[in-house]
């Protein structure tokens, strides 16, 4: 159900003032509203400060905010149930990669296709870093004003999307057992910390992976499947990885010695990892994950499901507001 607020601005009129001699007459203008999802405790938890700011400067521009703040009480997908998108202009986003996750998953679910403006509000912001979207929330104010997109891939993990990257095995759970405190104090070098002290518990995990064409049988200590190029603030953890050309990047550590995972670490940090013996990597538009013990996944920085797991992807399916234009 839509909360009391949303209803209300949902039915909000909205005209343009017209003058012609005789007065001013007012007609209804389509394609102007803008609903905008936001996580109030994303990150260091100030970009609910930039509300107002956000509010001014679209209705300036003639367009009609709707703000939903997520909470418990929200299902976004009731949200999206309700739009008529012959009456907006855009979807809007702020947040991390898992607040990006849930928006995308519910503009998929119910067949939305507005553009989407992303607000980087997290800690890591993986996704909004790949797009080069700025910090300063002016900036993307102007880019989600403006007229500049590019297509991105949904990535799709046993029917749920993701739209930069799912995990399993070891350290993909890292994110959630950071403290958020030490998050908004040292950001992303929280999660290399958390990581350093998981390093000790690292055990092999058996995998299979089938493709269209390939089947890889590994030992393996983690993998990740992703849409873009960076993980955990890994800036370069898929070089190759493009958002919309139809493929899902595959990169797997292999079971190794603790003493040869410390330098691959660092060359993980530097983008210098692809070529490591102890590194698979391949990409393909299908693929099926099965092992026989229990394995830990994470869709966007969230718990994911259990294995077997089967990834598709939905090619260009996201419209987003980007600096340049890129279609």
């Amino acid at each position: 159900m839509l909360t009391k607020e949303v209803m209300i601005m949902e039915n909000l009129p909205l005209t343009t003032e017209k003058k012609d001699g005789k007065g001013t007459e007012k007609t209804y203008d389509a394609k102007k509203k803008a609903l905008l999802y936001y996580n109030p405790k994303s990150g260091n938890g100030d970009f609910k400060n930039n509300l107002d700011l956000i509010i001014q400067k679209f209705q300036k521009a003639g367009h009609q905010v709707i703000p939903v703040r997520a909470s418990d009480e929200i299902d976004l997908n009731d949200v999206m149930k309700s739009i008529d998108e012959k009456e907006y202009r855009q979807i809007m986003v702020a947040g991390g990669d898992g607040t990006i996750n849930i928006c995308v998953n519910a503009m998929v679910k119910n067949d939305i296709n507005l553009p989407l403006a992303i607000f980087p509000a997290g800690t890591a912001n993986d996704f909004a870093g790949y797009l080069n979207l700025p910090k300063n929330i002016r900036a993307q104010i102007n880019i989600a004003l403006g007229e500049c997109y590019t297509y991105s891939d949904v990535g799709v993990c046993n029917e749920k999307c993701f739209i930069n990257v799912a995990a399993l095995g070891n350290l993909v759970d890292v994110s959630q057992k950071t403290n958020p405190a030490l998050k908004n104090v040292l950001g992303i070098f929280a999660y290399y910390l958390k990581g350093a002290t998981e390093v000790v518990r690292l055990k092999a995990l058996p995998v299979k992976l089938t493709t269209q064409d390939k089947i890889y049988r590994e030992d393996m200590f983690f993998m990740v499947v992703m849409n873009g190029e960076s993980a955990g603030g890994f800036k370069k953890l898929s070089s190759c990885s493009e958002i919309n050309d139809g493929k899902l990047n595959v990169v797997l550590f292999r079971k190794m010695p603790i003493r040869e995972f410390v330098p691959l670490f660092f060359s993980v940090i530097s983008g210098n990892h692809e070529d490591n013996k102890n590194v698979l990597t391949f990409e393909t538009d299908r693929l099926t994950i099965e092992s026989e013990v229990e394995i830990s996944t994470d869709v966007d920085g969230e718990h994911g499901e259990k294995l077997p797991l089967e990834f598709s992807v939905l090619n260009r399916r996201i419209k987003i507001f980007t600096k340049e234009n890129n279609e």
